[in-house]
Parts: structure tokens; sequence; C-alpha cells
């Protein structure tokens, strides 16, 4: 299985992505060439080398006429302090109507934006415009060259952008009117990310635990804790994590692209590597600042994922109730849910319960123990485990469908019939489990 291995130890940008995957091309100069004829309004995309802690790799600029938007827009020049712009979106409170002939005007006359042009060229393409989903969609669709699917997840990431948007603000998405993260600039960064994955191509991708940063963040808005809401709202359900550097390292486009490509997210995946890419920042930390991105293949016989175990102890409770509550966890999607007889304090008899679920899952476990059981904590541990690629099939039979589960890996292969459809048979039949397995296999 081709597996794409993103390491986002010092956050994740647009420019960065971008770099990071241009370095697993085989001719990186000529997909520059084919970014540079996609036809986005007045962008030019530039290759850099660049070293990090004494580590090659690449930075990608886009340039917006002859300015590198990333010198003012935090998703090129990750800037880490209060004096960094994070202006995402301003609200109108009129609605603009375009013509055709508006919008191609519109995104072919970039210019800067001054007072006294203000009122006459408010609609031009500058880094301070304002574009809703609809002027999104029409560029994307309308005046770009893009496969199906690349325009579809260009859109799609935007829309992520665009839903946190609204809910940290509380207006509709429709009166979201995006700033930095509508222009050219960004669009330049979504879709050339998005043409990369398409080309790269992988079965899985694994996105490592996010480091967002620490600190706050000056926006239009004033200063915001980090990372800023918009972000945090796109890395629901997402492994994130803060650190000693001061600043936001992961950009609300960032968030979106790993949430949007991401298959899960975890510890990197026993493979064999075939590729591996650094897309730099702008910004010399004493880490390096970069996105890594490792390209390799797993097979059944590495396969592993990350769950977590929520455990608790009780002295309390009738074995009764315990049944009870293991039944509601069972329904609220845990994976697997036992109990262990402990010796507590005061020498009490006890019940130590276990619950195994995905990540995902975490937050309704720990409703559902503290809703269903006595206890008043609950310790969580992550765990990594190897596991056994398991399918299931149904065979027929002369007394009707069995569900065959088969699991290989590791040199292993397991077959077990369904205990609930061999008990149907043998009440059926009135036979034991025993002789219904004899007769059938």
């Amino acid at each position: 299985m081709k597996t794409l291995y993103i390491d986002c130890g010092m956050g994740a940008a647009g420019d960065m992505l971008t770099a990071a995957l241009l370095e697993l091309m085989p001719d990186p100069d000529g997909f520059v060439a084919k970014l540079n004829g996609l036809g986005i309004p007045n962008v030019t995309f530039q290759r850099e080398d660049s070293v990090k802690c004494g580590i090659h790799g690449t930075h990608m600029s886009v340039l917006v006429g002859d300015v590198e938007e990333g010198e003012e827009i935090h998703e090129h020049d990750h800037h880490h302090g209060l004096d960094h712009t994070h202006a995402h979106f301003h609200i109108h409170e009129h609605k603009h109507e375009h013509s055709e002939d508006d919008l191609e005007h519109e995104h072919t006359h970039p210019h800067t934006h001054d007072s006294e042009a203000d009122d006459h060229e408010h609609n031009h393409v500058h880094h301070h415009h304002h574009s809703s989903m609809h002027d999104i969609e029409h560029i994307i669709t309308d005046h770009l060259h893009l496969p199906e699917k690349v325009q579809s997840d260009v859109l799609a990431v935007y829309q992520l952008i665009a839903e946190a948007e609204s809910h940290a603000h509380g207006v509709p998405v429709t009166d979201i009117h995006f700033h930095e993260v509508g222009t050219m600039d960004a669009i330049a960064d979504i879709t050339a990310v998005c043409l990369l994955m398409n080309e790269i191509a992988p079965d899985e991708v694994v996105v490592s635990p996010i480091h967002v940063g620490s600190g706050q963040v000056k926006c239009a808005h004033g200063i915001l804790p980090v990372p800023a809401p918009a972000t945090l709202y796109i890395l629901q359900d997402v492994p994130i994590y803060g650190g000693e550097v001061k600043g936001e390292l992961c950009t609300p486009t960032g968030a979106a692209l790993l949430k949007h490509f991401a298959t899960r997210f975890g510890a990197m995946p026993v493979m064999k590597p075939v590729g591996v890419g650094y897309g730099m920042g702008k910004k010399d930390f004493n880490w390096a600042n970069c996105v890594r991105v490792t390209l390799g293949e797993t097979g059944e016989e590495k396969s592993s994922d990350t769950i977590l175990e929520l455990s608790c102890n009780v002295d309390d409770m009738s074995a009764e109730e315990i049944g009870f509550a293991m039944d509601r966890l069972f329904e609220a999607g845990a994976r697997d849910v036992f109990t262990i007889p402990v010796s507590m304090k005061k020498s009490r008899p006890g019940t130590l319960i276990c619950v195994i679920c995905s990540e995902t899952d975490k937050e309704e476990m720990v409703r559902c123990l503290f809703a269903h059981t006595s206890t008043i904590g609950i310790r969580i541990t992550v765990h990594e485990r190897c596991v056994l690629d398991r399918k299931v099939e149904s065979i027929l039979t002369d007394y009707g469908e069995i569900r065959k589960k088969t699991s290989c890996g590791y040199g292993v292969t397991r077959v077990k019939y369904e205990y609930d459809d061999l008990a149907r048979i043998a009440v059926e039949q009135n036979l034991s489990i025993d002789e219904v397995k004899s007769i059938l296999f």
C-alpha cells in the first residue's frame, strides 16, 4: 500500500506542504512550470533551495504581481509574534453583485489598496480582497484548468475554512468574505497541494499529531490565543499539542488541508520509505522549521494503528450494574470492554473496568463511563498496536449464510466463523456447536 506520512512537528502551512510534496516529484521544476501554466490570475510560483538547522529542503514562494504575498500573510511568512497580521475574514453587511465581465476584471487587475482608490477599486484582487465562497468557486471552476477531482478537493478545503470562520464568529457561511485565505496567494497554495496529492495518489495518508504553537497572535479583531479559534475548530478530533515555540505554527489553510487529506492521525506506521521531502518555512528557530513528508510502502504484514485505553476502578457496583454499563459502552462504539478483579484500599474487593476505543470516540466513551458507572476519575492511555488485516465474508451453506472472518499478516492466517451464526444453526438443528462445525467444515 502506498502510504504518505506527514510529520507536523513544526506545524503546517500551505506553502510548506507544497514545498515538501514537491520534493517527492521526479521533476520538481517541471511541476512548478505546470503550476505556472494553470492560469491563476497574476500568480507566479517560485521554487528555491532552503537550509534549516543543516537540513536541505525546498521553500516555495508565490508572487502576486511582483509582491510575495507571504511577506504580509502568515501562510508564507510563518510569523510568530504579536505583530503578525491574522485577518482571516470580513463580514459584509451588504451584498456585491458581480456580472461575468466584473469577475474577469476582478481576477486580472491587482492593485495596491490605498484610501483614495477604495471606493473605485474595492472589487479588484489585492492582498485585502474580500472573496465569498461563490467567488472562490467561480475562480476554481471557470478560470483554472484542473481535473475534476482536484477542483472538488480545493473547494472542500475552502468549505472547511468557511465553516470554521462561520462557527468561530457566529455568522452564516454566506456572510463570510475571505481576506488572506481568499487571496490569489492562498488559492495558489491550496490548488498546488491538491494537484500534488492527485499526482502522488497515496492509498493512505497518515498525519502526525500537530504542533500548533503557543502564546497569542494578533488579528484584525484583536489579540487571540494560539491556536486561533478557526484553526482549533478545524482541528476538532485531531491530536494537537503546544510547545516552547511562541506563535502560530499551524495556519487555518494548513489545518484544513491536513484535515481533508488525512486518512488517520498517529505515529509513523511501519513502512519502507521510497521518498522524503522537506518543506521549509521562512523563520529560523532552534528547531528545523519544516514539514517533512515520507512516501513509502506498507504491506499486509506491517499493519498498525493507535488506540486508547480508558480505565477506572469501582468498588460499589454490582455485577449486574457493571454488565449494564458494558452493554452501553459497546453500543456507544467501544471496540472492546473487559473487567479485572482488583483489591483496592483497605482490602476492599473491586473491579477494574477497561475500555478500548479509537481516538475519535474518546469523548463519547468518557461521557458513557461517567454516566453508567460510579467512578469519579478515568485514566486514559494511548497505545500503538500491531494488528492483523481482517475481512469478513458471507459463505452459503445448506443451513443458510454464515459469516467467515479471516485475519492475516506477520506470516499468520486465522479463520473464524461468527459464533452467533453457528449458535443459530445449532438451535435450529438441535445440535451442539461442535457438531455444527464438524458437519459444515
